[in-house]
Protein backbone atom coordinates (compact mmCIF):
# COMPACT_ATOMS: atom_id res chain seq x y z
CA UNK A 1 0.00 0.00 0.00
CA UNK A 2 1.10 3.65 -0.77
CA UNK A 3 -0.41 5.63 1.78
CA UNK A 4 0.53 8.50 -0.88
CA UNK A 5 -1.46 7.64 -4.01
CA UNK A 6 -4.30 8.91 -4.79
CA UNK A 7 -4.97 6.13 -8.10
CA UNK A 8 -3.95 2.58 -8.57
CA UNK A 9 -0.29 1.98 -10.11
CA UNK A 10 0.71 -0.39 -12.24
CA UNK A 11 4.40 -0.93 -11.66
CA UNK A 12 6.53 -1.80 -15.20
CA UNK A 13 10.00 -1.96 -13.74
CA UNK A 14 12.45 -2.41 -10.93
CA UNK A 15 15.31 -1.03 -10.48
CA UNK A 16 19.08 -2.25 -9.20
CA UNK A 17 20.01 1.19 -7.30
CA UNK A 18 20.30 4.04 -5.82
CA UNK A 19 17.95 2.56 -2.15
CA UNK A 20 19.53 5.37 0.44
CA UNK A 21 16.89 5.02 3.08
CA UNK A 22 16.42 2.22 5.77
CA UNK A 23 13.36 0.77 6.30
CA UNK A 24 11.50 0.27 9.61
CA UNK A 25 14.08 -2.29 10.64
CA UNK A 26 16.99 -0.46 10.02
CA UNK A 27 17.35 -2.49 6.89
CA UNK A 28 19.44 -0.64 3.81
CA UNK A 29 20.79 -2.40 0.98
CA UNK A 30 24.98 -2.55 1.32
CA UNK A 31 25.77 0.39 -0.83
CA UNK A 32 22.68 1.26 -2.01
CA UNK A 33 22.88 -1.75 -4.81
CA UNK A 34 19.53 -4.58 -4.68
CA UNK A 35 22.31 -7.35 -6.42
CA UNK A 36 25.62 -6.27 -6.80
CA UNK A 37 26.67 -6.91 -10.67
CA UNK A 38 23.07 -7.18 -11.91
CA UNK A 39 20.81 -5.31 -14.30
CA UNK A 40 20.04 -1.58 -13.44
CA UNK A 41 16.45 -2.08 -14.69
CA UNK A 42 14.59 -5.51 -14.57
CA UNK A 43 11.02 -5.15 -16.98
CA UNK A 44 8.03 -7.61 -15.63
CA UNK A 45 7.19 -9.39 -18.26
CA UNK A 46 3.74 -7.84 -18.39
CA UNK A 47 3.65 -4.69 -20.22
CA UNK A 48 2.32 -2.54 -17.37
CA UNK A 49 0.77 0.02 -19.94
CA UNK A 50 -1.17 -1.98 -22.00
CA UNK A 51 -3.09 -3.25 -19.63
CA UNK A 52 -3.18 0.27 -17.73
CA UNK A 53 -5.20 1.04 -21.07
CA UNK A 54 -7.54 -1.82 -20.92
CA UNK A 55 -8.72 -1.58 -17.46
CA UNK A 56 -11.69 1.06 -16.61
CA UNK A 57 -13.68 0.66 -13.61
CA UNK A 58 -16.06 3.63 -13.02
CA UNK A 59 -14.82 5.48 -10.13
CA UNK A 60 -10.97 4.17 -9.79
CA UNK A 61 -7.68 5.73 -11.73
CA UNK A 62 -5.16 2.81 -12.70
CA UNK A 63 -1.84 4.73 -13.94
CA UNK A 64 1.09 3.26 -15.18
CA UNK A 65 4.22 3.77 -13.77
CA UNK A 66 8.32 3.22 -14.41
CA UNK A 67 9.91 4.45 -10.72
CA UNK A 68 8.57 2.20 -8.00
CA UNK A 69 10.68 4.80 -5.77
CA UNK A 70 13.50 3.20 -4.34
CA UNK A 71 12.40 1.56 -1.11
CA UNK A 72 11.06 -1.58 -0.01
CA UNK A 73 8.54 -1.98 -2.76
CA UNK A 74 11.19 -1.64 -5.40
CA UNK A 75 13.67 -3.39 -4.07
CA UNK A 76 11.39 -6.46 -3.50
CA UNK A 77 10.11 -5.48 -7.14
CA UNK A 78 13.53 -5.79 -8.27
CA UNK A 79 14.44 -9.26 -7.01
CA UNK A 80 11.19 -10.75 -7.35
CA UNK A 81 11.68 -9.66 -11.18
CA UNK A 82 15.26 -11.30 -11.22
CA UNK A 83 14.58 -14.69 -9.84
CA UNK A 84 11.18 -15.13 -11.44
CA UNK A 85 12.65 -13.65 -14.78
CA UNK A 86 10.59 -11.18 -15.44
CA UNK A 87 7.58 -12.94 -14.48
CA UNK A 88 6.53 -10.59 -11.53
CA UNK A 89 3.59 -7.51 -11.27
CA UNK A 90 3.98 -4.48 -8.21
CA UNK A 91 0.76 -3.12 -8.00
CA UNK A 92 0.68 0.17 -5.63
CA UNK A 93 -2.93 0.98 -3.91
CA UNK A 94 -4.11 3.70 -2.18
CA UNK A 95 -4.89 3.53 1.66
CA UNK A 96 -9.17 2.68 1.82
CA UNK A 97 -11.27 5.37 2.19
CA UNK A 98 -15.46 6.26 1.36
CA UNK A 99 -14.21 6.71 -2.50
CA UNK A 100 -12.55 3.63 -2.16
CA UNK A 101 -14.07 0.87 -0.37
CA UNK A 102 -12.60 -2.58 0.29
CA UNK A 103 -15.44 -4.17 -2.19
CA UNK A 104 -14.25 -2.00 -5.22
CA UNK A 105 -10.54 -2.08 -4.19
CA UNK A 106 -11.31 -5.73 -4.77
CA UNK A 107 -13.35 -5.94 -7.88
CA UNK A 108 -10.65 -3.31 -8.88
CA UNK A 109 -7.44 -5.74 -8.27
CA UNK A 110 -9.18 -8.92 -9.84
CA UNK A 111 -9.83 -6.87 -12.89
CA UNK A 112 -6.41 -5.54 -12.88
CA UNK A 113 -5.00 -9.22 -12.59
CA UNK A 114 -7.18 -11.07 -15.57
CA UNK A 115 -5.75 -8.67 -17.40
CA UNK A 116 -2.32 -9.21 -16.54
CA UNK A 117 -2.81 -12.77 -17.29
CA UNK A 118 -3.97 -12.20 -20.31
CA UNK A 119 -1.42 -10.02 -21.43
CA UNK A 120 1.35 -12.28 -19.95
CA UNK A 121 -0.64 -15.12 -22.66
CA UNK A 122 -0.35 -12.56 -25.85
CA UNK A 123 3.37 -12.13 -24.81
CA UNK A 124 3.94 -16.01 -24.57
CA UNK A 125 2.31 -16.70 -27.49
CA UNK A 126 4.56 -14.21 -29.80
CA UNK A 127 7.52 -15.32 -28.33
CA UNK A 128 9.69 -17.64 -30.44
CA UNK A 129 9.90 -21.12 -29.17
Amino acid sequence: MDTAAKAIILEQSGKNQGYRDADIRGFRPEGGVCLPGGPDVLESGVCMKAVCKRVAVEGVEVIFSRDAGRYVCDYTYYLSLYHGKGCAALIHVPALSPGLPASLLGRVLQVIIQEMLEERGKAQAQSPV
